[in-house]
């Protein structure tokens, strides 16, 4: 038995008529950081809607620890293991915090991420707890809609552009919990725009361009001057 969690063999991905990913190949392992980098447009946001079954695709793309899910209702994929933290948070600003966080329980999987849990590792979410998430800065909502997806117990955390209009010291506390996010097996997926953070904390990396995987290869091995070929095909 594979001991991969999430593969895809030559996903595809439309919008209406017009395509989007052209044959992506992709896996990831249990315990994993990927980044996935490219430039705007290149299919990186389609790619994790995929994955989570917001944008069709053939049921064989896609498997998860061997399952085919490609296609199924999102509900049934955060059943079986993958959340997404989406960009532009889309939290229910009317809504508390703790609120917020009790959304993403909905699954009832079982796991070490609880209140409780969420609550020591961003003190900040129990300060704010009875706080409309409207009303908090954009990384404090960044927060909440990650100890949203953390809460229903994943396999796999997909984050779209987690550092997107946030100041760097934002950046830098929210990616300083990954080893704590990952330090039980759980995978993580994360696009991203800046290519040094991303090699940064990656196991692995991913360029798209148009739509297909430029290059990929380990994070630590990647130059400077393959990762710009990739990026911007020069």
């Amino acid at each position: 038995m594979s001991d991969t969690l999430i593969r895809t063999q030559g996903l595809k991905a439309h919008y209406g008529d017009a395509q989007t990913l052209f044959g992506i190949d992709f896996h990831l392992n249990p315990g994993e950081v990927v980044a996935i980098i490219g430039a705007n447009g290149a299919g990186k946001s389609t790619f994790l809607k995929s994955l989570t079954g917001l944008v069709p695709v053939n049921r064989d793309a896609i498997t998860l620890r061997e399952e085919a899910i490609g296609g199924l209702h999102p509900a049934q994929i955060v059943r079986r293991g993958l959340a997404m933290v989406p960009e532009g948070r889309r939290l229910f600003a009317s809504l508390s915090v703790e609120e917020n966080l009790l959304m993403g329980a909905f699954a009832r999987r079982k796991g070490p991420w609880n209140l409780q849990r969420l609550y020591r590792q961003f003190p900040i979410l129990q300060e704010k707890r009875k706080t409309a998430s409207g009303a908090l800065s954009g990384g404090q909502q960044q927060l909440v809609a990650i100890g949203r997806a953390l809460m229903g117990n994943p396999d796999a955390l997909l984050c779209d552009e987690l550092s997107l209009g946030l100041a760097p010291v934002v950046i830098r506390d929210i990616y300083a919990a990954m080893p704590a996010i990952t330090s039980e097996g759980m995978s993580v997926v994360v696009v991203e725009q800046d290519v040094g953070l991303a090699q940064q904390v990656s196991h692995r990396v991913y360029c798209f361009q148009e739509g297909r995987v430029s290059l990929e290869g380990r994070s630590d091995a990647l130059t400077r001057e393959e990762i710009s070929q990739a990026y911007f095909g020069m």
